[in-house]
């Protein structure tokens, strides 16, 4: 009796595919929210600006391809192409990492030496824009870089006490029908992307909604949500400044469980997070818009 043919063969050959998709997805530049995020809260803080302080962002902003803040939004991440120096000096503000274990305490000498972190960066830009005696590229390039960071803090996986570089380490197979970045597509293969769990949360989660990822999306998404209860504080009461945005931010982590069990994700995954990654964008928002009322509206 003939025996079958053995599976080992086809068994290599897919074990190759997806050792081929994790390495891709591990070299793809997961940043934080995707530019429809960034760009949706610059659109809703500037809608809750007041007049004196709306202004004073056109006065700064003037001379931009697009000067409101959702039309900035993304260019302390656009750096990377545009100053790659720059974006190299400043590639530690994105982010905010405490030790395993440390339970979302922050530390500035452990986690934030220097002030090379988002707590810091925001900080620092904060000062710098409150200042008057700067110059105005000095100041405008502050305020293109807060309404970033002020996004950035916001989204869990940029301030959370994994090893694993932010979720960029914790790899996902996702079932999508959402083509992916330009940089990625060579990772999406059938229907599936080879990606992992900070891009899902940077991308996917809002890019899945129907409404598109390009600029056209930006307004008609920022609509809906604006049409939620203002504001969107969290459940637990107003917190003020980054260093209580990043702990809200990796508490969430663990408590509302963004780690799947699993590591292959379909529709589902993201359908349950998307209110809380949308949540998130409008506390951004609204806190973007408090810290621009205190640093330019006076």
């Amino acid at each position: 009796m003939r025996k079958p043919a053995s599976r080992r063969p086809a068994r290599r050959f897919a074990a190759a595919t997806v050792a081929l998709l994790v390495t891709l997805a591990a070299s793809a530049p997961a940043l934080a929210w995707s530019a429809l995020g960034h760009r949706m809260v610059g659109a809703l803080a500037e809608r809750h600006l007041s007049p004196a302080t709306e202004a004073e962002v056109k006065r700064l902003l003037a001379g931009e391809a697009d000067p409101t803040l959702a039309g900035v939004a993304d260019w302390a991440d656009r750096l990377r192409d545009l100053d790659p120096e720059r974006f190299k000096a400043t590639s530690k503000w994105h982010y905010v990492n405490t030790p395993p274990g440390a339970g979302c305490d922050y530390v500035p000498p452990r986690d934030c030496p220097g002030g090379d972190c988002v707590i810091g960066a925001i900080e620092a830009q904060r000062r710098i824009l409150a200042d008057r005696s700067q110059p105005l590229e000095a100041r405008r390039d502050a305020l293109k870089f807060i309404v970033h960071f002020v996004g950035d803090v916001h989204q869990p996986m940029h301030a959370n006490d994994k090893d694993d570089l932010g979720g960029n380490r914790y790899q996902i197979s996702l079932r999508t029908d959402l083509p992916p970045e330009e940089y990625a597509r060579k990772n999406y293969v059938d229907g599936v992307m080879g990606t992992n769990l900070h891009s899902i949360w940077d991308f996917y989660i809002l890019g899945s909604t129907g409404f598109g990822t390009g600029m056209d999306a930006v307004a008609p998404y920022a609509d809906r949500l604006d049409r939620l209860p203002w504001p969107p504080m969290p459940a637990d009461g107003p917190a003020t400044g980054p260093e209580a945005w990043a702990r809200e931010s990796c508490r969430l982590v663990d408590a509302r469980g963004l780690y799947p069990p699993a590591h292959k994700l379909d529709s589902a995954y993201l359908d349950a997070f998307r209110p809380l990654a949308e949540q998130r964008i409008r506390q951004a928002a609204w806190r973007l818009a408090q810290v621009l009322e205190t640093d330019l509206g006076g």
